[in-house]
């Protein structure tokens, strides 16, 4: 198949999404695949006559180069102005052209506009076909608030909270947490990014001021301390639970990519039973979101109690080398480039009469 690997963007894991599609992209190579990696804002510059079938022969030559996660999050702004052309147009150039070309798409897109439904909706409007669920299913998962009503609805147990919208802060920049401790994360956001652990009412504020930063609605919610799993779900099957113990502090951006930075365990030492909930809780999620080709929950499981919590949604998770579903897919059986072939072959479903 010609494959444009699409990857980049404008969001805050733009480094990481170019980890994952880099991964991804050798890996449908090697299974012989043509394959062009290509950054979603930046596009591919070229004269008209090199637009054609032909221009995936020359894959490797025309796909942009990776580069390795930096520990901090990326400079937008720096990006948007590196851009030849209107920085407010979200494709680059010629990447619809491109993308028509292709026999498939591969998301490889994380956060922002990746994974909120509008590419995929402008995707289906061109007739382009690609991984990952469809735009509805994007958008209501990737507002964590929203998503969190939705769990409830399907009886997957989720940390109680509350959304604080830009206008409601704006009116009081001084407001008290309901609940402490808490969590303030930005509604949308990804990687841990903007995420603060709250503990005290004077850190509240300072918190509300980081995730704001960020977007224009913020999600509160009671933390629960215990330790930190994530089950991934492909064509409605949960695959086997992984734990994830960071070395040191909570499982941020940092702790997610830096190697060595956290302990995963796959599968996880959990009694079978609760496995078995777990997994169960998470396919209850992805249908009740309405994901049919792949994703993964988060999940909490309180250090007293032993309640779990499904804290969010992922639609499209990352493939990097220490990504957790990966991992997942890997306890049974199905190396990475199995995997990616998997998710091409559940994601085309979508277009079978």
């Amino acid at each position: 198949m010609n494959i444009v690997v699409l990857a980049g963007g404008l969001s805050t894991e733009r480094d990481v999404s170019f980890k994952s599609g880099s991964q991804v992209a050798k890996a449908l190579r090697e299974l012989g695949h043509k394959v062009i990696l290509l950054d979603v804002f930046m596009g591919y510059l070229a004269h008209e006559q090199e637009l054609s079938a032909e221009v995936f022969d020359r894959g490797e030559e025309v796909s942009v180069k990776g580069s390795e996660i930096s520990s901090e999050a990326p400079d937008l702004e720096a990006v948007k102005k590196s851009r030849a052309g209107d920085p407010n147009v979200f494709f680059g150039p010629n990447v619809i052209s491109l993308c028509r070309m292709a026999d498939l798409v591969f998301m490889a897109l994380h956060g922002a506009d990746g994974e909120n439904g509008k590419v995929q909706a402008a995707f289906d409007l061109y007739g382009i076909r690609y991984t990952g669920n469809g735009y509805l299913g994007s958008a209501l998962a990737m507002d964590k608030g929203v998503a969190k009503t939705f769990f409830a609805s399907k009886g997957v147990p989720t940390p109680e909270g509350y959304v604080i919208s830009r206008r409601e802060y704006l009116k009081d920049s001084a407001m008290e947490p309901k609940v402490l401790p808490c969590v303030v994360k930005p509604a949308c956001g990804g990687s841990s990014i903007g995420v603060t652990i709250v503990e005290k009412a004077e850190d509240f504020a300072g918190a509300l001021k980081d995730a704001f930063a960020l977007e224009e609605e913020v999600v509160v919610e009671r933390y629960i301390r215990g330790r930190e799993f994530s089950v991934g779900v492909i064509h409605h099957k949960a695959l086997p639970v992984i734990e994830i113990a960071p070395v040191q502090g909570f499982y941020d951006y940092k702790n997610k990519y830096a190697a060595g930075a956290a302990v995963e365990t796959c599968p996880a030492d959990l009694p079978e039973d609760v496995s078995a909930q777990m997994r169960k809780y998470a396919e209850d999620a992805a249908e009740a979101l309405g994901l049919s080709t792949y994703s993964r929950m988060d999940f909490l499981l309180d250090e007293i109690s032993g309640e779990m919590f499904c804290l969010e949604a992922n639609t499209l998770p990352g493939m990097t080398p220490t990504s957790l579903m990966p991992q997942e897919a890997q306890a049974v059986g199905m190396d990475y480039g199995a995997f990616c072939q998997e998710i091409i072959r559940v994601s085309m479903e979508k277009y079978e009469d």
